[in-house]
């Protein structure tokens, strides 16, 4: 088993893989660590959809893709944001693929922040 972890900072690494390895068919598992948009000035569609491109972003580096996600854990500042980030959700999930997933009312950790967002994914190597 090998675990690689990308962009890792002091406190935590925005995704980590860990490679099975087991006989011939090998399975990856990703995780993404919790994922805020960087422009906090964005209503909660925009942070959303700022997040999930990202998200995007660091699974095509694990060589993995929105249809391979397990599970997603989701959380809003605001319960009153749940339509609105649900709409760009759905524009984003792929029909056939969507995965397990909460959806949490929280107080994140700056004001600015409307959501955040974590996924796990597989993958067959």
């Amino acid at each position: 088993m090998e675990i690689i972890r990308h962009e890792m900072g002091p406190r935590f690494s925005e995704m980590t893989v860990i490679d099975m390895g087991i006989n011939i068919a090998s399975t990856k598992l990703i995780h993404i660590s919790g994922q805020i948009a960087q422009d906090t000035s964005l209503d909660v569609t925009g942070q959303t959809r700022e997040i999930l491109q990202f998200i995007d972003t660091l699974l095509a580096k694990a060589g993995a893709n929105k249809t391979h996600i397990t599970s997603a854990r989701i959380y809003l500042a605001s319960v009153g944001d749940y339509a609105a980030m649900n709409s760009v959700w759905d524009d984003w999930v792929p029909q056939g693929h969507t995965p397990s997933r909460s959806t949490l009312g929280v107080k994140l950790i700056f004001p600015e922040y409307k959501v955040e967002i974590e996924v796990t994914a597989a993958i067959n190597c």
